[in-house]
Formats: C-alpha cells, sequence, structure tokens
C-alpha cells in the first residue's frame, strides 16, 4: 500500500494550531496528556522506592535519590497530575458543554493558565531531572535536587540544611504552579457565573460542574496563601530574610497545611463529581438526594479550612486548640458520610450497567470509605500521637488519594473518553485493569496500615532485620507493581481502541447519561453547540428524550 505523505506546511499548521489554541477541549486534552505523562514519571519513581524498601538494607538506590525521589513522586502526583487532570482536563473540557457553553469567559487567559502549567511542571522536574542524568553519567552529584520532602518543612528547607540549587529550583515551580491554578479558578467561577444556558440555575448544574465551582472558591482561598508562603521561602533561603526561622518552625507548618489539607478536597471533590455523574447513568435512576449532594460538597469546602492543625498534634500546639481542631476532622466526616449514602441509595434498586465506569465507581467508594474512617481515627489526639509519622499515615493518605482521586480519574476516562475521541474503549480490558488495579491497591496499602502500628516510621530509605516489617514490605512492593501493570494495560487499551481507531464508533450518546455534554457530536464540534440549549430540569437530556417519546406516543395514537 501506497503512503501518505502530509505536506509539512500542514504538519506545522497543525502544531501551531495545538500550541496556540484557545479551544477549551483541546486545551483540557493537552491537560490531561501531559497531567497523564507526569503521572507515569512520578509512578516509576514509586516503583524505585517501594523497590529499594522490598526487603531490609538494600542498596537500589542511595539515601540522598531516595529522599529526592520521595519528594518528586509526592509533588508530582499532588500538583502536576491529580488537581491538573481533574480541574485542568475534565474541567476544561467538559464544564463549559456541561453548563451549555461554547467556551470558557476567559479564553486566552486559559491559554496561559495551561502553558504556564507546563512551565512550572518542567521547572519542578529540571533539577532532579539534570541530577539523574549527572549521576549515571558519573558527572557526579550537582546538587539540582530537592529532598526535603514534598511539605518542605523548616529548618530541612532552610538554605543551612539544603543548600542545594534544586531546593531554589523546586520552589519557582511550585509557586508558578500555584499561580497558573489560581488563574484557572477564576476561570471556572466566572465562566459558570456568566455563560450558563437558560434555565440551567445553580440547583439543576451537574455535580461535576458543581464539585468543580466549590474546588474553584478553595483554590482561590488557600493556593494564594502556599504561593505567598513559597515566595517568603524563597527569600529566605537567597536574600536572608526571616520569614521562616528555626525559632519557630510551626510558622511554616502553619502556612503549608493551611494549604495542603484543603489540598485534599482540592484533589477528591472533583473526583466525587465524576462518580456523581456516573452512577446515576449506569444505575438507570436519577441520583439520590441531589440537593443534599450540593449541600454536602460545600460544606465539606467549608470545613475543610477548619482542620489543618491536626497535622500538628505533635508540634507543641495548644492543647485547648488542639481539641478544636479534633472536633472539626471528626465532623467533616458527616458531610463525607453523606455523600457515600447518596452514592449507595442511588445504585440501591437500580438497574445496573456493570461497565467498567460503574466499576471503578464503586472502587472509589469502598477505598475512599477506608481512608475516610482511619483518617477518624488519626483526628482523635492520643492516637495521632502514637501514629503520627508512621507508614499508617502514609496509608491512610493513598486510600483517600489514590483511592479517591486516581479511581476516579479512570472512572472518568473510560465514562467520558468516547465523548472526546467517538470511540470507545474496550470494557472488557477495562475490566481486567480495574480488578487488577483494586487488588493491587489493596495489597500496597493496607500492609502499610500494619506497618503503622508496628512502628515503622515514613521517609526511611532502609531498615535493619527482625522487626517484623519484612513481610508487610515485600507484600506492598508486590503490589504497586500490580498497580503499575494496570496502568499499562489502560495505555494498551488507549492505544489499541482510540489511537489505533479499533473501538467501536461511539455514537454522540453511548451511555444514555443525563448532562448536556451528550447532546453534541462526538468529538464535539468547536462551538460546542450549534443552538444553545434551554434547561428545564438537572437531567436536560432525560427531558430531551421523554418529550421524544411522548412526541411519538402522540402521533401513533
Amino acid at each position: 500500500m501506497a503512503s501518505i505523505s502530509i505536506p509539512l506546511e500542514k504538519r506545522r499548521s497543525a502544531l501551531v494550531e495545538w500550541l496556540t489554541t484557545v479551544d477549551h477541549k483541546k486545551i483540557g486534552i493537552v491537560y490531561m496528556g501531559l497531567a497523564f505523562t507526569f503521572f507515569i514519571f512520578s509512578g516509576l519513581l514509586a516503583l524505585a522506592i517501594r523497590t529499594q524498601l522490598a526487603a531490609p538494607g538494600m542498596t537500589v538506590i542511595s539515601q540522598e535519590f531516595y529522599n529526592q525521589a520521595f519528594t518528586m513522586h509526592g509533588t508530582g502526583m499532588i500538583f502536576l497530575f491529580t488537581i491538573p487532570f481533574l480541574v485542568g482536563g475534565f474541567g476544561n473540557y467538559f464544564m463549559p458543554i456541561q453548563i451549555g457553553a461554547r467556551d470558557m469567559a476567559f479564553p486566552k487567559m486559559n491559554a496561559f493558565s495551561l502553558w504556564l502549567f507546563v512551565f512550572a511542571g518542567f521547572v519542578m522536574e529540571f533539577g532532579f531531572m539534570l541530577s539523574m542524568v549527572a549521576n549515571a553519567t558519573g558527572w557526579g552529584n550537582l546538587g539540582l535536587g530537592s529532598a526535603a520532602s514534598w511539605n518542605a518543612y523548616v529548618p530541612y528547607s532552610t538554605r543551612a540544611f539544603s543548600p542545594q540549587a534544586g531546593m531554589d529550583i523546586w520552589l519557582i515551580g511550585i509557586t508558578l504552579n500555584g499561580i497558573s491554578g489560581t488563574l484557572g479558578a477564576v476561570n471556572i467561577l466566572v465562566t459558570v457565573y456568566s455563560l450558563r444556558a437558560p434555565g440551567m440555575s445553580v440547583w439543576r448544574l451537574p455535580m461535576f460542574t458543581w464539585t468543580l465551582i466549590t474546588t474553584a472558591v478553595m483554590i482561590l482561598l488557600a493556593t494564594p496563601v502556599l504561593t505567598a508562603g513559597l515566595m517568603m521561602l524563597t527569600t529566605d533561603r537567597n536574600f536572608n530574610t526571616q520569614f521562616f526561622t528555626t525559632a519557630d518552625p510551626r510558622m511554616w507548618q502553619h502556612v503549608f497545611w493551611f494549604y495542603s489539607h484543603p489540598a485534599v478536597y482540592i484533589m477528591v471533590l472533583p473526583a466525587m463529581g465524576v462518580i456523581s455523574e456516573i452512577l446515576p447513568v449506569f444505575s438507570r435512576k436519577p441520583i439520590f438526594g441531589l440537593k443534599a449532594l450540593m449541600v454536602s460538597t460545600a460544606l465539606i469546602a467549608l470545613l475543610g479550612f477548619t482542620t489543618w492543625a491536626h497535622h500538628m498534634f505533635v508540634s507543641g500546639v495548644n492543647p485547648l486548640i488542639q481539641r478544636f481542631f479534633m472536633f472539626t476532622t471528626m465532623l467533616i466526616a458527616v458531610p463525607t458520610g453523606v455523600k457515600i449514602f447518596n452514592w449507595i441509595f442511588t445504585m440501591w434498586g437500580g438497574s445496573l450497567n456493570m461497565k467498567t465506569p460503574l466499576m471503578m465507581s464503586i472502587g472509589f467508594i469502598s477505598t475512599f470509605t477506608i481512608g475516610g474512617i482511619t483518617g477518624v481515627f488519626l483526628g482523635m489526639i492520643p492516637v495521632d500521637q502514637q501514629l503520627h509519622n508512621s507508614y499508617y499515615v502514609v496509608s491512610h493518605f493513598h486510600y483517600v488519594l489514590f483511592g479517591g482521586s486516581v479511581f476516579g480519574i479512570f472512572g472518568g476516562l473510560y465514562y467520558w473518553l468516547p465523548k472526546i475521541y467517538g470511540r470507545m474503549l474496550s470494557d472488557k480490558i477495562g475490566k481486567v485493569q480495574f480488578w487488577l488495579m483494586l487488588f493491587g491497591f489493596n495489597l500496597t496499602f493496607f500492609p502499610q496500615y500494619i506497618l503503622g502500628l508496628l512502628g515503622m516510621p515514613r521517609r526511611i530509605a532502609t531498615y535493619l532485620p527482625d522487626r517484623g516489617w519484612d513481610i508487610p514490605n515485600l507484600l506492598s512492593s508486590i503490589g504497586a507493581f500490580t498497580i503499575a501493570f494496570s496502568v499499562l494495560l489502560f495505555i494498551i487499551n488507549f492505544v489499541i481502541y482510540i489511537v489505533g481507531r479499533k473501538g467501536e464508533v461511539a455514537g454522540d450518546d453511548p451511555w444514555e447519561g443525563n448532562t448536556l455534554e451528550w447532546m453534541t457530536q462526538s468529538p464535539p464540534p468547536e462551538y460546542n453547540f450549534k443552538t444553545i440549549p434551554v434547561v428545564h430540569s438537572e437531567r436536560p437530556l432525560w427531558d430531551i428524550r421523554h418529550a421524544n417519546d411522548n412526541t411519538n406516543a402522540h402521533g401513533k395514537h
């Protein structure tokens, strides 16, 4: 067969179009592609960490590389994958369509936010990557990696303890990332406020869009605090200012956790929105207690700003203040529990269509619930003082974020990729991926609860034998490679059925969805809608189908 050659001018024009686009859908695709790339890189670092810890006394990687890999794994997964994928990727692509808009309110600012995120990501990774190359080629350690952990605690992040230039490069990258996220949050709020379709009242907004609004408010309140703190820490390191001194390192902890505990919900709430879109569609019934879900989302966002000091129960905080934060930590479990019950009752009595998106959603609910329950335990002062800085915290953290956000992301990918590309993924491969990921996830992180109870501290690169840590660590490492294989299955699925176009043609509405994105073509045209739709309920597509059914029934009659 003769090969088809594409003129260089057309190839250049396509590249330039993607580099200069202000179309919210293309921007969303670029966010997703780059965030998933950072996910793969951060996951490989996790495999290096788990290989080092698979048995006592391992020397697969050095202590210094371990600290750098640990730092870059955490920051990569949070700042370069989870938040950008859910907010920048899914949010950019689907939120305007869900509210009946043709684009974001500020398309050029949207593009600027994207490319600022790209630049910030490469700045964050630059020092670490250069150090890896230097070590691999025998140049020696260039001191370009950041090794102060993802929370950059003072004094470990000061010039005295971390003199590497990589620490400054990393701080600048995180700062730029925060500016990008803040601009994106402004764009989301203005878009929803000003470009909703006629009839799209607040109580008729899709749950994914509602969680994005809540997330955007949290970003606007929390991210500038961290960004300012990062700038102050950078000047402390380079210009001898004294914003965060070793006299009271708790100042940095307050600034950091005021952002970073709400950041947990910044990562989880959009995933909750994805789950809330999938469950009613695959249960073939309306979501149970829609307004309760909306109110509980807002309460989680509000209470999320009242719990940050439960990370500081061993730092000498006033006991009276500790009790207040213990109470708010337990209180935030109430709106979270409301959501879980609403999701369960949405499925209860429904006609469940056990496709991959629904299975990923069930995986989300089960693992996130375990993470939430153990979070209540850690919110109790005496329990936290015993388990603080142990692997119990690592396990809880991953049950909430991987069990929550990552299962939600994969559920959203299997749900929405047919709309983005017009082709279906393989459901058989998707189900195999789900079971492998669920098994691998629990094999990885449940033994870490046991390790925490046995006293294994986090952030150590090796350990001695005969402490009872050997078997749980080995199981955890096997589980990590199982997760990696499940992600590889998704990549194979995507390459064969989407890129290779072997997947079944999706059609405009393959799942019989309820929200407006299923009203458009697959993939949607640049303008989204020829005519802006008029919304009459929280399920606008169900209204349209029902109206068509009535029309056909009257015609036959």
